[in-house]
């Protein structure tokens, strides 16, 4: 991995130390291109001849999106957030009045108001699983919990957005399997981060982003979809054209791949634009960006240790998303600091993960997250520059 190259190639660090990936992340040149040169073919030509012109690139969508969490293409499915995946996979259950789903402490806030949007409306029990002293998930109370009440389904945040946590969605994978109940991961900040590999996960519908770790355009993002969820004809509640075919005046017949989850209206040049940014991070190599952005969070989070911040994020295992505050709770001081020296970087209260910051006693983090195209320079010089306000 060159790191002189990849800089080269993210024009958007050359005068910032950017420490929001998990935000929004800034684009290779070539994503940016990319895009700009299909909206101008849609400007020539317009927005269906120019997607029938470059059918080979938005192929290579789905054939790249397989390639990064190993799979086949007709498992994916273009969306346009994370969450707009995560809301389709849900609406392809078929809930009822005593349904059970069980989930996390640390699940996204999106994905718990969806859980209490279904209770409200269908009122299905939400259980949340217990975590070990140490913060890792329970397996054997995921276990009690799945024979107890039969969940309808098992929802888990690979990397909650709130701290480093990386969960154990494999281990929760492993049991779900066992005992065949429909499972789903959100990955919205572990795409692009760390390797996922759908064939260990044992999932059965996987969502991720591409402004975040993957470095794509807004608006975009992916679900992935087991071949046992469509073997069982799992499909969203709202199909159209794309998804289905119109065979009688009062029936229809859906599709056999992933893609009766999208829609037929997509904003190409974005997806073109996701495409070339699901490229980039394949060319390179998951295994390799992982490696070294583990070296970047793990270095910062022990600087601040020694400068006696409070770290919040508690696990085996770290993401790149790290989090922080004052020894007493306050944020004020390092905002500033940050701001001062343009350092880009994320805010997290109390009520974007209310359970989490709640049981850590803090109201506010702030929150840095590293990746690929960052050096050690940088983060040396970020932890000097809080260092000296605690000094």
């Amino acid at each position: 991995m060159n790191s002189e190259v990849i800089r080269k190639d993210t024009p958007g660090c050359s005068d910032k130390i950017f420490l929001n990936s998990a935000g929004a992340s800034l684009m290779p040149k070539t994503v940016v291109d990319a895009t700009i040169k299909f909206l101008y073919e849609e400007q020539e030509f317009g927005g269906y001849a120019a997607a029938v012109q470059n059918a080979g690139l938005i192929n290579q969508f789905y054939e790249e999106t397989a390639k990064l969490i190993n799979t086949k293409p007709s498992n994916i499915a273009f969306a346009g957030s994370s969450t707009d995946g995560y809301a389709k996979a849900l609406s392809s259950i078929s809930f009822k009045e005593g349904d059970c789903i069980i989930t996390t402490n640390d699940d996204y806030i999106s994905n718990q108001i969806a859980f209490i949007s279904l209770q409200k409306r269908y009122h299905i029990e939400i259980i949340r699983v217990a975590n070990l002293p140490d913060h890792e998930l329970d397996l054997e109370d995921f276990e009690r919990l799945i024979k107890k009440h039969n969940p309808k389904l098992i929802a888990v945040t690979h990397i909650p957005t709130n701290s480093g946590l990386i969960q154990n969605v494999e281990g929760v994978g492993k049991l779900c399997k066992q005992y065949d109940v429909l499972y789903l991961v959100d990955a919205c900040q572990s795409v692009g981060q760390i390797v996922v590999d759908v064939e260990n996960i044992h999932c059965d519908f996987l969502t991720a982003t591409g402004r975040k770790f993957m470095r794509g355009p807004r608006g975009t993002g992916f679900l992935y979809v087991s071949d046992k969820a469509l073997n069982r004809k799992m499909y969203p509640l709202y199909l159209d054209s794309l998804g289905a075919k119109w065979t009688a005046f009062d029936d229809y017949q859906v599709h056999d791949t992933a893609k009766i989850f999208e829609l037929f209206e997509r904003p190409y040049a974005a997806l073109v634009g996701f495409a070339e940014a699901l490229s980039y991070a394949n060319a390179i190599g998951m295994d390799q960006i992982e490696s070294y952005n583990r070296k970047l969070a793990d270095t910062l989070r022990i600087n601040l240790q020694n400068n006696d911040f409070r770290v919040l994020d508690k696990g085996n295992r770290l993401s790149s998303i790290v989090t922080f505050c004052q020894p007493d709770g306050n944020v004020e001081k390092i905002h500033k600091a940050l701001s001062d020296h343009k350092v880009f970087f994320k805010e997290n209260r109390r009520e974007d993960a209310l359970i989490d910051f709640t049981s850590k006693n803090v109201d506010h983090a702030i929150r840095l997250s590293p990746h690929y195209f960052n050096t050690m320079e940088e983060i040396e010089k970020v932890s000097q520059l809080l260092e000296n306000i605690r000094h």
